[in-house]
């Protein structure tokens, strides 16, 4: 056994320290390399969403089926309120704009969105008193539309003309005879109105002008309109316009004068001819509809 010198022991603990400062030195240079490689791809990489985007929303929602219930409530409330100025498959008439596709319509679940409209009105349109009940009834019913590519709404009847005439000429009797006569102002009417739907949309819209580009077939008297001022003095003429402070009439002369409003001075009294109408869209029921109608088309 050979002794080991103090001259051999130093060299060795000086050759082991320095391969455990070249292992530690290794070790550390591999990890900063994984922590360059790791971060510099993480910082490259853009962080996953912490959820999902919103949904667009469909412009042409698919309904559950409703209630029918409540809408054939609304369907009878609809053609009583509603269906002279949006037509009966709510695609609009002479009256009003379609409702098929628009956006507050689509956009609405139960009412809550075309209630302030119908409360409200809008120019042209006046304003109706319905509970929330009805006119979440009359969504319902609004809702029964499908609009797509394809509208189902556009397959319509071969005809309209499906009422009792017996029944229409009762009522015709009772709610129009005192203003119109079938052997004088309506007399042939249908033969001036050979379409049955235009028919049926002029006599419950007089005025609307007889179709799109058309001329009314039926003429009715313009609005006029009675001014007394304060001194006593009336001026009496055809109404041109009128809002919440101001009065515009054009008189027996030709002469158009206007006139500020402050409440109700001066005194302000609308003629409208029409007004017999107006008063009875709130009324009719759906079989009133349908029945004048097949009256009317008999007036040849």
């Amino acid at each position: 056994m050979h002794a080991t010198s103090p001259d051999t022991v130093e060299p060795r603990a000086r050759r082991t320290r320095s391969a455990g400062i070249r292992a530690v030195c290794s070790a550390v240079s591999a990890l900063i390399v994984v922590m360059c490689t790791t971060y510099g791809a993480a910082a490259q990489t853009p962080p996953a969403p912490s959820a999902a985007p919103p949904q667009r929303r469909m412009d042409y929602p698919v309904r559950p089926p409703g209630d029918p219930a409540a809408i054939e409530r609304g369907k009878t409330l609809y053609g009583v309120n509603c269906q002279f100025c949006h037509g009966a498959d709510t695609r609009g008439g002479d009256g009003g704009p379609s409702l098929l596709r628009a956006q507050v319509v689509l956009a609405d679940d139960h009412g809550e969105l075309i209630a302030p409209i119908i409360r409200a009105g809008r120019p042209g349109m006046p304003k109706f008193t319905l509970t929330d009940a009805q006119i979440s009834d009359i969504a319902a019913f609004l809702h029964t539309f499908r609009a797509a590519g394809y509208d189902e709404s556009r397959l319509k009847p071969p005809s309209i003309v499906v009422g009792d005439a017996a029944a229409g000429q009762a009522f015709f009797n009772a709610k129009c005879a005192s203003c119109h006569s079938t052997t004088g102002d309506l007399r042939g009417l249908a033969t001036k109105i050979s379409d049955p739907r235009l028919l049926q949309q002029t006599w419950l819209m007089p005025g609307s002008g007889g179709g799109r580009g058309g001329a009314a077939p039926v003429r009715v008297p313009p609005t006029t309109v009675t001014v007394t001022l304060p001194s006593g003095e009336k001026i009496d003429g055809r109404l041109e316009r009128m809002d919440d402070f101001m009065v515009s009439l054009t008189g027996a002369d030709g002469v158009r004068r206007s006139f500020r409003t402050d409440g109700d001075t001066p005194k302000v009294e609308v003629h409208d001819p029409l007004q017999p109408h107006r008063d009875l869209w709130r009324t009719y029921a759906d079989a009133d509809i349908h029945n004048v109608t097949a009256f009317l088309v008999t007036l040849k």
